[in-house]
């Protein structure tokens, strides 16, 4: 451990969950299931960090398993392709794997591995993971995932990014990985009421970068990650360094319109189809979380759709997901929303800030990395009027909307040429 750094209260909680059983009713032919439908985490006392083993009740694996079993399914689509959203035959065959081969186990005993936490701020429980690099200057860096994410899309850039001499690279490249679920998401707390938009993430975030005791640090994000990155860029605190972002909101000028290259009508033609016939789940999730939530929240074959139908879509796979993330992967990041209940939760940022999703100009140093699947892709000349301080511009061949989880070592390069100059 660093000097300067505060060291997590050694306390490990363990996942308490009251589970109240499944009774079938003699004689009636129904199946009555009863049990709570979150985690009940610990509430760490005043500014404390501690460290949070997940053990979740194999009473709730099993009922996920009962439910997936009893899945009550739609008639098949009446098209030949994905327009209509995710087909039956591909529906039930992710939702099968799930019910008899997935190993939540797995997934668990990675996440306990790699070091998790949570520290009560603004009143609400924030877990996040964070892994130290072995090098002794190593620069820290916050990152911020989005919706339908989690910290299970840092997973793969984890290594590289703490280690790089591990696996090839150079120990001057090395950063110190902080990654916070956002509040409602994974093993967050839901907040109790309204008031949390991407500012006050933002602003929360700050803190728990103080909390651990870096003097200074850089952030990354895409999707509301983006956001939140640019927020806290706005506030500007002294300690950060530096922002990369993954996905770039930045809008022509009435003037560009008259000169567009072939990459821009390109972009902005993507951004029209995704408009006109991608974004009704951000208009469901931005109007009404709540009744989305009754849905997703009980039945897991609605809630896995609900996600898998966006990497279908936004990732760069030629229209089938698992040419690029394994079943257990996407699944991994689908238990992050199954387990702790919050379908409804995680919709409500929308409900915050959809309606005013914008990147404002920041003047800090900004490194910006451009995937060809991402839902928008600016040009650079675009990009520099929102960043005047423009220290790193990449276009990709490969890569979509979850560049991390897609592309972990391409995604693992960009960040470290984007700081590389700001160290």
């Amino acid at each position: 451990m660093a000097a300067g750094v505060k060291q997590a209260m050694p306390w490990v909680y363990k996942v308490a969950i009251t589970y109240a059983g499944m009774n079938g009713l003699a004689g009636s032919g129904r199946l009555h299931i009863s049990m709570p439908h979150t985690l009940q985490l610990p509430m760490p006392d005043g500014d404390d960090i501690v460290a949070l083993t997940l053990e979740v009740p194999q009473a709730m694996l099993d009922d996920l398993r009962l439910r997936l079993a009893h899945t009550r399914w739609p008639e098949r689509e009446t098209v030949a392709d994905a327009s209509q959203g995710v087909p039956l035959a591909m529906a039930r065959e992710v939702c099968a794997y799930w019910e008899v081969a997935y190993d939540w186990r797995r997934c668990e005993a990675m996440l306990n591995a790699l070091g998790q936490f949570r520290t009560a701020i603004d009143g609400v429980g924030i877990h996040f993971l964070h892994i130290r690099s072995p090098e002794p200057n190593a620069l820290p860096l916050l990152l911020t995932h989005g919706w339908p994410g989690s910290v299970i899309e840092f997973h793969k850039v984890i290594g590289p990014l703490t280690d790089p001499v591990r696996y090839g690279g150079r120990a001057e490249d090395a950063f110190h990985v902080i990654a916070p679920s956002l509040p409602g998401y994974g093993f967050s707390d839901r907040p109790a009421g309204s008031g949390w938009p991407l500012e006050r993430i933002a602003a929360a975030w700050i803190v728990l970068m103080r909390r651990l005791g870096y003097g200074h640090f850089v952030a990354q994000g895409g999707d509301w990650g983006s956001g939140v990155t640019n927020a806290i860029a706005t506030i500007n605190p002294p300690e950060l360094r530096g922002i990369h972002l993954n996905l770039v909101l930045a809008n022509p000028e009435p003037v560009d319109m008259e000169n567009l290259t072939a990459a821009e009508q390109d972009a902005l033609a993507a951004l029209k189809r995704y408009r006109n016939d991608g974004n009704a789940y951000a208009k469901q999730q931005m109007t009404r979380p709540q009744t989305l939530g009754y849905g997703l929240t009980d039945s897991p074959a609605g809630q896995a759709m609900w996600i898998y139908e966006k990497f279908l879509e936004w990732a760069d796979c030629d229209g089938d997901p698992r040419n690029v993330l394994s079943l257990d992967e996407m699944l991994d990041n689908i238990m992050l929303y199954w387990l702790p209940g919050t379908a409804a939760s995680s919709a409500r940022l929308y409900w915050e800030s959809f309606r005013r999703f914008s990147a404002n100009p920041v003047t800090v140093p900004v490194g910006c990395s451009i995937f060809p699947k991402e839902i928008f892709r600016p040009s650079r000349r675009w990009a520099e009027r929102k960043f005047p301080n423009l220290i790193h511009w990449n276009e990709l061949d490969k890569g979509g909307h979850f560049a991390a989880f897609e592309q972990p070592e391409i995604f693992a390069g960009e960040l470290r040429a984007a700081f590389r100059a700001i160290r």
